[in-house]
């Protein structure tokens, strides 16, 4: 039965309108999972011998140390990314299948997500390297089949917590409290770590304990879905009351304000949405990956972290604006809809997260006031050039989002398009062009006003660059109602 599941799903993926994209982007995504999987196996063999030959240790006790913090990693990309495979299942339901098939299937399938074996191409070539470097076999072997199976549990957490907000926001300032304990030192997690999963290899008949978690946490995941497993239950969009919200004071301004209105109300309600605002915050700490390498300390690094630091929301928010009303946009288009207005209103909220960007960024100070400079330059530029051409790439981005699932619409079909690359050129590659030239020239006062001055050409011009966005949009219309409305 399982066989025939994957043979449907083989063959639905070649029916549709869309065959040429969708094989496109699964060569895309093959290649990348290609990618990814040769970094990981590169990455075990950088680890085992940069901690043999450099730090003069046993590598497998190091990665025994820091595989608490690989658990906690896991955990959290597998809650953000990673969600049930049921969508594919509900047909199933009206037939004469045999339900306990069914949730046996599903959560199978939820192993063969990369986001479930990828870190498995990791641990292989790291025990296989042990082996040829003179480790013990059954030690060996217990330590990567421990250390496999309590990785896999993660898939059953995410399915038991995974629409349960409270929990996950409970959990996520418990490991973050841990993380803060454990590098100041109060509580030392690592030493922990190390004896606990090193203990695998040194005693391998521990490996029963993480057998018998996998076999625990899979027949109460097996109950938890199989009771949930139902059309009109678990698999239907949960429906609650709604509340009605309103910010009186942005209706004195029009249109403008009132789409706002919207969409601050959409971003509070949705978990898409909330999603995007919690990607956005994350944003605002991407400028310390400069502590990681020199590279993020060139000036054109700089800018290129400045331009995520300043405008996470509006790169999540604004490039994704009609995707974000998929579910009504056709509604939309039959009514007297000011477009300009609409888009202006997209494009105020896009630069008023900004402006509360670049203030929040002010903590970079403390590292060195030339980097908050340059962050503070590419706010500006974010501001005045990079929110119009990220409502232009908008216009390009026709996948259909549901607010009320996790489903990212990275990897979607119609998520990608050749005009939404090349308007990375501007939006990107300029800034960091010309901050870097001119502070190689001319210093760091003549970078920052250069990025500046070109943020200010772009926000004088707003009007006419508004009124070439607005007809790209009308020439996009029909293709992107098209897109909404297709369910393939």
């Amino acid at each position: 039965m399982f066989l025939k599941f994957l043979k449907l799903e083989f063959k639905s993926f070649f029916r549709g309108s869309s065959v040429g994209v969708n094989l496109f982007m699964k060569v895309l995504r093959i290649l990348g999972i290609l990618y990814f999987t040769g970094c990981f196996a590169g990455g075990a063999f950088i680890a085992f011998f940069l901690v043999q030959k450099e730090m003069q240790q046993d590598p497998l006790k190091i990665i025994s140390k820091f595989m608490v913090v690989l658990w906690a990693v896991d955990l959290i990309l597998k809650y953000l990314f990673q969600q049930m495979p049921t969508q594919n299942i509900k047909p199933f339901l009206t037939l004469n299948i045999s339900k306990r098939t069914l949730v046996n299937y599903t959560l199978i399938k939820t192993f063969l997500s990369p986001f479930s074996w990828m870190n498995s191409v990791f641990f292989l070539t790291f025990s296989g390297i042990c082996l040829f470097n003179g480790y013990g076999i059954v030690e060996t072997v217990a330590w990567l089949t421990g250390i496999s199976l309590l990785l896999y549990l993660n898939n059953f957490i995410n399915i038991l917590f995974n629409n349960k907000e409270n929990i996950a926001i409970g959990a996520g300032i418990v490991i973050a409290a841990l993380a803060g304990l454990t590098y100041y030192n109060v509580i030392p997690l690592l030493d922990y770590s190390e004896k606990l999963f090193y203990s695998l290899y040194t005693k391998p008949y521990f490996i029963v304990i993480p057998i018998v978690m996998f076999a625990g946490l899979w027949s109460i995941c097996y109950k938890y879905v199989y009771k949930e497993f139902y059309l009109d239950q678990g698999l239907e969009a949960k429906k609650t009351f709604g509340k009605t919200e309103n910010i009186a004071f942005l209706n004195k301004y029009g249109a403008i304000g009132s789409f706002i209105n919207n969409d601050i109300k959409m971003l509070r309600r949705n978990k898409v949405t909330k999603g995007i605002l919690i990607g956005s915050f994350m944003f605002i700490f991407y400028g310390l990956l400069m502590f990681t390498s020199s590279i993020y300390k060139t000036p054109y690094m700089m800018m290129f972290m400045g331009l995520f630091v300043t405008g996470g929301f509006q790169f999540l928010f604004g490039q994704r604006v009609p995707s974000f009303d998929s579910s009504y946009y056709p509604l939309m288009m039959t009514l007297n809809v000011p477009y300009k207005e609409y888009l202006k209103a997209k494009w105020w909220l896009m630069n008023i997260v900004t402006a509360v960007s670049m203030v929040v960024a002010l903590f970079y100070a403390v590292i060195s006031w030339e980097l908050y400079v340059t962050f503070f330059a590419a706010g500006l530029y974010n501001i005045g050039v990079n929110s119009q051409f990220t409502l232009w790439s908008g216009a390009f981005t026709k996948a259909q989002i549901d607010l009320n699932s996790k489903e990212k619409v990275m990897g979607q079909k119609n998520s990608f398009n050749m005009k939404s690359i090349l308007l990375m050129i501007p939006k990107m590659l300029l800034p960091m062009a010309v901050f870097g030239v001119s502070k190689y020239f001319f210093g760091m006062t003549a970078a920052v006003i250069s990025i500046a001055v070109l943020g200010l050409i772009g926000f004088l011009f707003r009007e006419k660059i508004f009124d070439i966005i607005v007809n790209i949009y009308k020439s996009e219309k029909y293709s992107t109602l098209e897109a909404f409305k297709s369910k393939n």
